[in-house]
């Protein structure tokens, strides 16, 4: 039997989006609101990330996460631990189970901030056996900073990315020695000085154009073999491998509820207010678009609260999905991906890009049916895989009949 409740706004996700939402939320006086976290502590992936950096002040992850948390309880947030979404029993109704057993919610909202995960190895199609001491870096960082388990003596991180360098300095606080970090790129996806950092400083080789084909050992992993961009094999001893990055979004209870996903980022689709083409069903955060630094995540779900509060005192909710947003090669995906005409982003919100090369100062160019919206250059160098950020002053230039609106470079 399930017991049944009615609230007025479910956040599902207790990361820094669906934190910052919820005590937005509760701060301006909408209500009960709610957030669910299926781990034990509330946070999100600041809790396992022991660097500093986060936040206004650069604080550490897991103090980042404590503030979040003290300032959605402070603001009148009830926010429960151990409590999964395990599907929809209704448009705005959402099964859970948790340490109190089955629960039946109905709200008047829900904001999904589900996040997003690393693809593992299996997803990654990494032939070999299945050995101990594989990891992602969500998993390694766990295992380092909360449960301050075993890992290993040697290891290899597999990609180049910021969050790829976490991992290196996780390895290190954890005692392992980092035989090389492995990329199919051809340069890092960071910062010359970050990179040179662990080349020079920490002796740590960076094998660019090089790929794991294999991963060798029974029992436990005894090493990886490679695959140079020439051809060339290739092979590392070691008893840890570390797969960094490819994040994906958690869009399963999205899925589930049938909330159609964007081709793009394989998250929600959503317009600039955060709805998604479920009525009252919002989406926010890394689930939009994987992933985001945390103080990016948290700013949206302040954004997205706006948009929320509007719905529950009635504001409209579009008819239709609107017109679709498009990014055009080499820029890979945009969010959000969907626009009423003559509705800007809400305050605070903004187009997110990603590019799959290496731009240098790039001009970004909307248009639509050929017609230019809006002109913007980029001041900056911005990596392959790396972020841009595109105001929507132009929104209210898009002709309703026009089709749809592409962002490429000019």
């Amino acid at each position: 039997m399930r017991r049944q409740r009615a609230i007025d706004v479910l956040v599902i996700g207790g990361g820094p989006a669906g934190l910052a939402a919820a005590g937005r939320l509760a701060r301006v006086g909408a209500g009960t609101v709610e957030v669910l976290e299926r781990e034990g502590r509330a946070g999100g992936v600041p809790r396992h990330c022991h660097h500093r950096g986060f936040g206004r002040w650069g604080v550490t992850g897991p103090q980042y996460a404590d503030r979040l948390v003290e300032a959605a309880l402070g603001a009148g947030v009830a926010v429960r631990t151990g409590v999964s979404a395990t599907g929809w029993a209704g448009a705005l109704v959402v099964d859970t189970t948790g340490p109190h057993g089955l629960e039946r919610i109905t709200a008047r909202a829900v904001v999904l901030a589900t996040g997003a995960r690393e693809r593992p190895r299996a997803a990654r199609l990494v032939p070999g056996t299945r050995p101990a001491g594989v990891y992602t870096t969500g998993e390694l960082q766990q295992a380092v900073h909360l449960h301050h388990q075993r890992i290993g003596t040697r290891a290899v991180v597999v990609g180049a990315e910021p969050v790829s360098y976490a991992a290196l300095a996780a390895l290190r606080r954890a005692g392992v020695e980092v035989a090389a970090l492995v990329t199919e790129e051809t340069r890092p996806q960071v910062g010359r000085a970050r990179a040179a950092s662990a080349r020079l400083g920490r002796r740590v080789p960076l094998l660019t154009g090089t790929t794991i084909v294999e991963l060798l050992g029974r029992g436990r992993l005894s090493g990886v073999r490679l695959r140079h961009a020439d051809g060339r094999p290739g092979a590392i001893a070691c008893d840890t491998v570390v797969f960094t990055g490819d994040f994906v979004p958690e869009q399963e209870l999205a899925r589930r509820g049938r909330v159609p996903l964007d081709s793009g980022t394989r998250g929600p689709a959503v317009d600039g207010a955060f709805r998604t083409a479920a009525r009252g069903v919002f989406a926010v955060g890394n689930v939009l678009h994987a992933v985001e630094p945390a103080r990016a995540a948290a700013r949206e779900g302040a954004a997205a609260a706006v948009a929320v509060r509007r719905h529950l005192e009635g504001a409209d909710w579009p008819a239709s999905a609107g017109l679709p947003v498009e990014a055009v090669a080499p820029l890979r995906w945009v969010a959000p991906n969907r626009l009423v005409p003559g509705e800007p982003p809400v305050p605070g919100a903004r187009f997110l890009l990603r590019t799959a090369e290496t731009l240098v100062r790039p001009v970004l160019l909307v248009t639509q049916g050929g017609r230019c919206l809006h002109r913007a250059r980029v001041p900056r160098r911005v990596l392959a895989n790396g972020s841009l950020h595109l105001s929507g002053a132009w929104v209210g230039l898009v002709d309703a009949a026009g089709g749809a609106v592409r962002i490429g470079l000019g």
